[in-house]
């Protein structure tokens, strides 16, 4: 399995992270998870940047969730719970950058991927872009209480339910008409499109941008319920260990509940 890399370039006052791994649609291996955390940190302070923009290598994917081969080794349902914190950890690295983030999503931006796109402040896409966390469909895992929080306050608690329930992709002009994306732009166009949209954010107020977001992030993370023992269900259960082995092993699934 390629590990992949997450890669930071900063040209004046604009930061760019690129996740690379296209030939994996760019799905996350630990090994970039790490290097995002650490980007993260490394942004946290930095005074020069005025924005950040994330996006995904290849232009087929943003990101494609977590690399599942990984889950192959989780063999209880603390496994889950330790994952669920470092992705929660993760995102929130990503909220609390106190610049202006920008996602752009050309193709897909699933599980782990619609996370990371969700944590950041505006989203561009391209009209191929799907959103969705079909783990009903793949996996028979759970996300935590936090990232279903993140999801509901910018899709609504129906259109949370078609994605994890039904295991349902929205398109990019339903993500659009929901305000999720900023807006929709074809392929040729979106860099630039991003680029402009940068520049007007960086002749803004920092202060301003910086306190409205972490004020944003308290209100939304405001007592937040306990969930880890919803957690510890799905990833101690036959099903989702069985999930992990089909995907693997490019066959369908057979859930039985338990």
């Amino acid at each position: 399995m390629s590990e992949g890399a997450v890669e930071l370039t900063i040209e004046g006052s604009i930061a760019a992270v690129l996740f690379d791994r296209p030939q994996a649609r760019n799905a996350m291996t630990w090994a970039m998870y790490e290097q995002l955390r650490n980007i993260c940190g490394q942004l946290q302070n930095d005074r020069g940047v005025r924005v950040v923009i994330f996006r995904g290598a290849g232009g087929k994917a943003f990101v494609a969730g977590t690399d599942i081969e990984q889950f192959q080794s989780f063999s209880h349902g603390d496994d889950g719970v330790a994952y669920e914190r470092r992705i929660d950890h993760c995102i929130e690295q990503i909220e609390r950058l106190p610049m202006p983030t920008l996602a752009l999503v050309e193709g897909w931006a699933v599980g782990g991927g619609l996370a990371v796109a969700t944590a950041c402040d505006f989203r561009i896409a391209t009209p191929d872009a799907r959103f969705g966390v079909p783990i009903a469909k793949t996996l028979g895992n759970c996300l935590s209480i936090h990232n279903l929080a993140r999801l509901t306050a910018v899709f609504g608690s129906s259109r949370v339910k078609r994605m994890l329930l039904l295991a349902e992709l929205l398109g990019a002009e339903e993500a659009l008409a929901c305000g999720f994306l900023l807006q929709v732009c074809e392929p040729a166009e979106i860099t630039a499109t991003a680029l402009k949209l940068s520049e007007r954010l960086a002749a803004l107020a920092p202060l301003t941008q910086s306190v409205t977001k972490e004020g944003l992030r308290r209100l939304a993370s405001h007592a937040l319920p306990e969930g880890e023992d919803l957690i510890r269900r799905c990833y101690a259960s036959r099903d989702f260990h069985q999930g992990v082995a089909a995907f693997v092993a490019k066959k369908a699934p057979v859930w039985e509940g338990e």
